[in-house]
């Protein structure tokens, strides 16, 4: 009976605790997350990405799209899991371009939670123990 009530004791103290998810904003660079090889097999070389604030030429503008993307954090670094999923809402941005006949994404930024972050050099991603999360805006236009 003692090491029941000892073991109900230890479950009640511990699992809050356990529960409480991590939420860690991290910053990584952008240039070693558009160099890894799942990056260059993936992403066209017909579709230009342009981040941050850098003032390019285009002849039409399609659209502002937003691509928020979660993936598996679940054993993984936080750099592991956060390039894996920038590559995804990427993706998610390069087939707005595609389907809107567009041939460059341009003024890409982080927009977790409505918050923008512009900056060509790096972008946020929210990190925790099961799941990491970045979210990207940028402006799809024909060049």
């Amino acid at each position: 009976m003692r090491l029941i009530t000892l073991a109900i004791t230890f479950l009640v103290l511990t699992l809050p605790g356990l529960a409480q998810a991590r939420d860690t904003s991290v910053l990584f660079p952008i240039k070693e997350a558009m160099n890894t090889d799942a990056a260059k097999e993936q992403l066209s070389k017909d579709i230009k990405f342009y981040f941050g604030k850098k003032r390019v030429k285009y002849s039409r503008s399609i659209g502002t799209y937003t691509a928020n993307r979660k993936t598996n954090a679940f054993n993984k670094s936080d750099e592991e899991a956060c390039e894996w999923v920038f590559l995804s809402a990427l993706l998610a941005l390069q087939d707005r371009a595609i389907a809107g006949g567009g041939n460059a994404i341009i003024n890409i930024h982080s927009y977790y939670k409505k918050e923008a972050m512009h900056s060509a050099e790096k972008y946020e991603c929210h990190a925790g123990a099961v799941m990491a999360g970045v979210a990207l805006r940028g402006t799809v236009v024909k060049r």
